[in-house]
């Protein structure tokens, strides 16, 4: 049986990862510095080279996928030196220690990393990056900073950099992500009373919303080909991209969340913010991704309809 160590198995994209490569007869053994369920998901600071050494030496899985990250652009922008030392800085010293190994790792990137310009999408694997903020800049860096070791090493086919776009599913807190907050905004917007303020949606950049589920069947198919001893041979691309194809604002996103709850949206509201951001946090219009790299190489790029999955995570059957 192989096995596969998630970094980051107690956060939300993590732990849908380690659940599938579970359900296809993995050893799927995830890390975290909170939430540690032994031996489902054992400690590691990731910022700790030695205990990634640890680790690996401990566990000696096949296949990394680090999901482990700082992936709010607000915390990447207020302290910027932790998120490089997360986003950056760890992500080196796996990719380190991974190589050493020859074990596969997968670095989930974003869609953050491109500019998000009107009229640039969908951006290939090759387009000019170009990152509007520090969370995009610090995951860029990241991407370069494990294709480096792998370079350095002169092996081939050791790490891959998948990137992907916002995403929601299963999650023990709203706040997990930035789609499943939309639906605690809205519980919350029926408490509002008329001529209060309302919660301000975004109306204006173009999400879409990719299922974690979804993410982790694709890093599990990656695996799968990029380990198969018949594709030893074969110039594999060490940069891949996933994304649905459910394209809508937040606002239009709180409306499907509106439909399928019954809920009125009297308490929301939707705003289109200046292209020029206030807080110094820039949020690109669309940095739709295209997954033809991934076609090409024969994964299966389908994703699961956003009103159905919330359908059933929610119960509706109206």
């Amino acid at each position: 049986m192989s096995t596969v160590l998630v970094t980051g198995a107690s956060g939300l994209l993590g732990r849908s990862v380690q659940r599938v490569f579970h359900l296809d007869g993995w050893n799927s053994i995830g890390t975290g510095l909170n939430r540690i369920n032994p031996p489902e998901v054992i400690k590691l600071d990731i910022l700790d080279s030695e205990e990634i050494v640890r680790v690996l030496d401990d566990v000696k899985p096949r296949v990394i996928v680090h999901c482990a990250a700082n992936r709010f652009p607000d915390s990447c922008t207020a302290n910027p030196e932790a998120a490089r030392k997360l986003n950056v800085d760890s992500s080196r010293a796996l990719a380190e220690a991974a190589v050493a190994r020859g074990i596969f790792l997968i670095y989930i990137s974003t869609d953050y990393v491109f500019s998000g310009v009107r009229g640039e999408a969908p951006y290939k694997t090759t387009s000019a990056t170009d990152p509007p903020n520090v969370y995009g800049q610090t995951k860029l860096d990241g991407e370069k900073a494990v294709l480096d070791v792998v370079s350095k090493s002169e092996t081939r086919g050791k790490v891959v950099v998948l990137r992907v776009p916002v995403l929601y599913g299963s999650c023990d807190e709203p706040s997990d992500s930035a789609v499943n907050v939309l639906m605690s905004q809205l519980w919350t917007s029926q408490n509002i009373e008329q001529g209060s303020a309302k919660i301000k949606v975004d109306d204006y950049a173009l999400r879409y919303p990719t299922n974690t589920s979804d993410v982790g069947r694709v890093c599990r198919d990656i695996s799968k080909l990029y380990l198969d001893p018949t594709n030893a041979s074969r110039d594999l691309p060490s940069i891949l991209q996933f994304s649905s194809e459910d394209r809508m604002t937040k606002w239009e996103i709180c409306k499907t969340f509106s439909d399928i709850m019954g809920l009125p949206l009297d308490g929301m509201e939707p705003f289109k913010p200046n292209e020029e951001s206030q807080d110094g946090v820039k949020r690109p219009y669309d940095c739709h991704l295209d997954t033809s790299a991934l076609q090409e190489l024969g994964i299966d790029v389908g994703t699961v309809d956003f009103r159905f999955w919330w359908r059933k995570e929610v119960g509706a059957f109206r």
